[in-house]
């Protein structure tokens, strides 16, 4: 079994020698995961290294040595993939940034489209879109990531159409699109903007708004998924695609 993965802040340098987790993180290792000295660790700032070693000491709740012998640097992928999901109804939001995290997308948009039935306002906005990160850095820990998705702020329509004129291929999920993603033309750099609806679908003023920057509709595949499933099918398919599952 491959060895867990634990966040360091930017208050700790990553380099070989030892280095102690406490905090929340310290807690998690010792206390919930209960690590003990000679076990295998890696630790992350999420932004692509990893210094690779053992557990030296685990003391109290929350206090764990690491003795690092190695630090590795992942350079950034390439094509970077970004999908901007519309917001879903209850906890399947959380549900499409899990899988999609543990898939392997680089950057989740959550998006506020006009048929999605819930809506982020003020403190509730606040409070899910802290959920959203909350659960993508979780899920990256547990799939063994040391490259963090990033998990933007809500985005309204026009902000999600400049996004997509700005990427290398952009495309938006539709049941009635003419070609299917397993097909189209990817790039080999530069930016992977894929939109997923909501339950309702993409409205036709969105999708002439998303056509206007450069967003072709595509489908997927026979059946209709879910807006919280229809993230990670696309992200697998262009992981797989790309060479980036290679």
């Amino acid at each position: 079994m491959t060895a867990p993965v634990f966040i360091v802040g930017p208050e700790q340098p990553l380099s070989v020698g030892r280095i102690v987790l406490s905090g929340a993180e310290g807690r998690h290792a010792v206390s919930v995961r209960r690590l003990r000295a000679g076990e295998d660790i890696v630790l992350t700032d999420g932004a692509g290294t990893g210094a690779y070693g053992r557990v030296a000491a685990a003391e109290g709740k929350d206090h764990l040595e690491v003795d690092v012998k190695e630090v590795r640097a992942e350079p950034p992928p390439r094509p970077r993939i970004t999908v901007v999901q519309a917001l879903p109804k209850g906890d399947r939001g959380e549900l499409a940034v899990e899988t999609m995290t543990e898939t392997g997308v680089d950057a989740i948009v959550p998006w506020a489209a006009a048929r999605c039935v819930t809506q982020w306002r003020a403190e509730r906005g606040a409070k899910a879109l802290a959920k959203w990160r909350s659960t993508a850095r979780e899920a990256a820990k547990q799939s063994r990531r040391l490259r963090f998705p990033d998990v933007a702020d809500l985005m309204t329509t026009r902000q999600v159409a400049d996004l997509l004129a700005r990427a290398a291929f952009a495309a938006v999920l539709h049941e009635e699109g003419s070609q299917p993603l397993a097909v189209a033309a990817l790039p080999d750099d530069g930016d992977i903007v894929l939109v997923v609806g909501p339950e309702g679908g993409v409205a036709p003023d969105e999708l002439d708004a998303f056509a206007a920057a450069g967003a072709k509709p595509y489908r997927l595949g026979p059946t209709v998924l879910r807006t919280s499933t229809a993230g990670v099918a696309a992200t697998a398919l262009l992981l797989g695609r790309t060479g980036r599952w290679g």
